[in-house]
């Protein structure tokens, strides 16, 4: 009798600002194995790296690679156009991985690869517009529409550039005032730099400060919160999606600080919840994705 054939897996790698991951993922999105090291930003190593660790990895059963990384990626095409801190911006990253592994390679914006991770977990959402901010050193986004990754004209999905505060500070990006400035894990920084609280408090520090009325630890919180408060109302303003998922490393922190601030307008109510994966959601979405690729399943909208 023929040998038993293992299920197909993906390969999925996610690229955070400290460390990457990689896994390989099953059908049903379970993580089956994986390596977390520090990441290798420079334009030589980080490619080296990655090859690496794809090798390390790779099995008879992996059948495609997906990769998520930070910056504006055009979705239909897998052109970097900015990697935030990784300096490969321009670089043919998918020719690079899928002559050297013959397997078919799928690169996103890691916010979407979370989001899409997520939207496995909630199936009465696979027909909506689905949306994700993820909060953390910086702010990200991504939009499913249908399951399918919606792109807009190319790289849709830069949430952390809505503006909120024309006064705020200047962005990355080149304007003033984008919620990526005030609504980040480094605005929260800054944000108790500029207080007396002590210089290593933590959210749970400042969320149970709160509780016991502490007016600085309060102030801070809602500072930190309300920029993404009326981020979060002008996607619903401008699309309207069925849900915002809010994730990354400070997610949930947010959705609890979210909950605090009362609605400023009964014609914009947010359906925000908080993203359950934590720091699994991006490599099991690269996974599942670059699966969903190689099965001919990704007709994504425009």
């Amino acid at each position: 009798m023929p040998a038993h054939k293992p299920p197909e897996t993906g390969l999925g790698v996610d690229v955070g600002g400290t460390r990457i991951r990689i896994a390989r993922i099953s059908r049903e999105g379970e993580i089956l194995s994986r390596i977390i090291e520090p990441v290798q930003a420079s334009r030589d190593e980080f490619p080296a790296q990655l090859l690496r660790l794809i090798e390390q990895m790779r099995g008879p059963e992996d059948a495609a690679i997906g990769v998520g990384i930070p910056g504006r990626v055009l979705g239909q095409t897998g052109e970097i156009v900015s990697a935030g801190y990784l300096d490969i911006a321009g670089f043919d990253l998918v020719g690079l991985v899928s002559r050297k592994t013959g397997l078919p390679v799928r690169i996103e914006n890691d916010a979407m690869m979370a989001l899409i991770a997520e939207l496995n977990c909630r199936s009465k959402f696979r027909d909506k517009l689905v949306m994700m901010v993820t909060v953390g050193t910086g702010v990200g986004g991504a939009a499913l529409q249908d399951g399918r990754p919606w792109y807009g004209g190319g790289h849709a999905g830069q949430f952390g550039h809505i503006v909120v505060a024309d006064d705020g500070p200047r962005c990355n990006c080149g304007r003033t005032g984008c919620v990526e400035t005030l609504s980040s894990g480094t605005a929260l920084r800054r944000l108790i730099l500029q207080t007396e609280l002590p210089e290593e408090t933590r959210t749970e520090d400042l969320f149970s400060l709160a509780e016991k009325s502490d007016a600085v630890a309060q102030a801070v919180l809602r500072a930190w919160s309300q920029p993404m408060q009326r981020a979060l109302e002008t996607l619903v303003s401008v699309a309207d999606p069925d849900l915002i998922l809010v994730g990354g490393g400070l997610g949930r922190d947010m959705v609890q600080a979210l909950n605090t601030l009362e609605t400023r307008s009964p014609w914009f109510p947010v359906p925000f919840e908080a993203a359950s994966l934590g720091d699994d959601a991006g490599v099991i979405g690269a996974g599942l994705h670059a699966l969903a690729h190689k099965d001919g399943r990704l007709a994504e909208t425009a």
